[in-house]
Formats: C-alpha cells, structure tokens, sequence
C-alpha cells in the first residue's frame, strides 16, 4: 500500500503535470508518469569544476546536449574521485547534490523519491522546470537551458497554484522567483569583480589575494545584505556553502540574465504560455544560434 502523504504527493505531481500539458502547453511526453524509490536521500551529485585563476569552466561533452559545464554520477565514491583528480589538476571543484534530471523526453522520465520529498511548492517548480527542459532545449547553451527552465519552472508553479485557489504557495513561489532574480545580480557581480581581477593579476600570489578578499566580500554580502532580503532562502544557509570559481559558475548556470525572461513576460501580458511561445521562437530563428542574443533582440520599429 502506499502511504497516504505519499498518494497526497504523487497526486500533485499528476495534477502539476496535466496543468503543465494543458494550460502551459509543455512537452509531457510520458515524464512522471511512473515513480521509483531510491533508497536513500541523493540521486545523484553534479561535479563542476574551473580554473582557479580565471572564471572558466572544466566542461564535458555527451550526445545530443552537447558541451555542459558539469557532469552526474550516480555513485559517490565515482564523483569524489572524479573531483579529487581535477583538484590534483589544479582546478576548483564543487560537489553538490541533485534530486531529479531529465532526459529531455528522449525517455519516460520517473518521479524519484528524492524529488518528493521537498516542500509542495518547490515539488511543483521542479516538475514544470524538468518539463520545460522537454519542450526547448538548445545544445551546448546550459546557462539559457537552466534559466529558462527556472523561470518556467517558478513563474509556472505561481500560475498552477493561483489555478487552484491556493494562495500561500503562489505567493511563495512568485517570492522564490523574487529571490532567484535578487541572487542572479549577486552572483552577476561577483563574477565580473573576479574576472577584473583574474585579468589584472600577474602573479599566483596576486590571484590567491584576489580570491581571498573577493570570497570574502561575496560571504559578508550573502549573510548580510543579500542574504537577509530573500524572502524562502535562510541566508545562514550561505555561511556554509564552500565559495570557489566552481561554486560561482554553478550558481550563476541557473540565474543567468533572468531579467531577460521576465521583460518578455510583462511584454506579453503576464501570459505565461505566449512567453514560453516568444521564447521558442526568437530562439528557434535567431541566425547565430545564440539564444541569449536572441532574447535581446527586438522586433524592429516603424519607419518613416
């Protein structure tokens, strides 16, 4: 038998998927239509690496998504090996873990009991999120693919619970995105204060200097100012967290030019679902194949 929060949980993933297929018109395929227990509380851990004198990432290179800055592993022992080779390389490393993926509905994706266990409306960004990635995906642009899928991911959650008539979560999840837009322009400015400094240092030990008081700036930044006016982060959460190039290239992957998504949701009206249609195609004919370019550009005035 199945336990009933259980039942309570995978009857929201069903209904998030139905609104997800239905209202926001995304690609479902035949993702969450199954479940599967783990056994314990990791999928999987993501390994990024970088540079440790320049904002670059280590990346990898697979069919069909093309070149990633990070890669999975399904075994612990495998990913902290694969880390501590690259940290003998010299690069920074970070480690992290992750309770779903999608295979881009190339497979029917399950349900994993690591993704269940997170709080309703989290539960219910990650659905919308990995089914965005089903309906665009551009190869080898893992910064636009993760953002994207992030602001479908909240934007979408926000509209399947106000459908609902549950305000609470709706709230929460329009703040969420609030404080994903807010940490976008942090780690944004982190990363061009490092890359001026990486460009003026000449030394390894004017790199590490850099690092230091840099890192330390972005600490102060997440535990204070930063940190305290998100609304669902607990900022003594960043006291923790390790801060590296690694790190920095990691957070920035799913909070990269959010701005650009939601002027084109006020420019449609707040309609979610003529957003996601802009997106596709701006994306699908902008010459150059970069999708960020294309979100940048505007559809020519009048002329005289």
């Amino acid at each position: 038998l199945v336990p009933a929060p259980l039942r309570q949980r995978l009857r929201l993933v069903l209904a998030a998927r139905a609104f997800a297929a239905d209202s926001l018109h995304l690609a479902v395929g035949e993702t969450y239509t199954t479940y599967v227990d783990v056994g314990r509380d990791t999928l999987l851990l993501v390994l990024s690496a970088a540079r440790h004198d320049r904002l670059r990432p280590y990346t990898w290179t697979y069919p069909i998504v093309g070149v990633v800055p990070y890669k999975g592993f399904f075994s612990a022992a495998r990913a902290r090996a694969a880390a501590a080779e690259l940290q003998r390389e010299g690069y920074d490393v970070y480690l992290r873990p992750s309770g779903a993926f999608s295979t881009l509905g190339y497979f029917s994706d399950p349900l994993f009991s690591t993704a269940v266990d997170r709080d309703t409306m989290e539960l219910v960004a990650t659905v919308i999120h990995e089914l965005a990635h089903n309906t665009l995906y551009v190869k080898s642009q893992t910064p636009f693919n993760e953002s994207f899928a992030s602001f479908v991911g909240y934007r979408g959650a926000e509209a399947f619970f106000l459908f609902r008539g549950d305000s609470t979560d709706a709230r929460r999840a329009a703040a969420r995105w609030g404080d994903e837009r807010s940490l976008d322009v942090f780690w944004a400015e982190l990363g061009r204060r490092l890359d001026s400094a990486y460009t003026g240092a000449r030394t390894v030990a004017a790199v590490d200097s850099a690092r230091n008081d840099l890192f330390h700036w972005a600490r102060e930044q997440l535990t204070g100012p930063v940190g305290q006016n998100l609304e669902t982060y607990d900022w003594r959460w960043f006291a923790r967290i390790p801060l590296n190039n690694a790190v920095v290239i990691a957070q920035r992957i799913y909070r990269q030019n959010l701005n650009l998504f939601d002027e084109m949701y006020v420019e449609n009206g707040g309609n979610l679902v003529e957003t996601i249609r802009a997106i596709q195609l701006r994306v699908f004919t902008q010459p150059d194949g970069d999708p960020y370019r294309a979100l940048y550009s505007r559809a020519a005035g009048p002329t005289n």
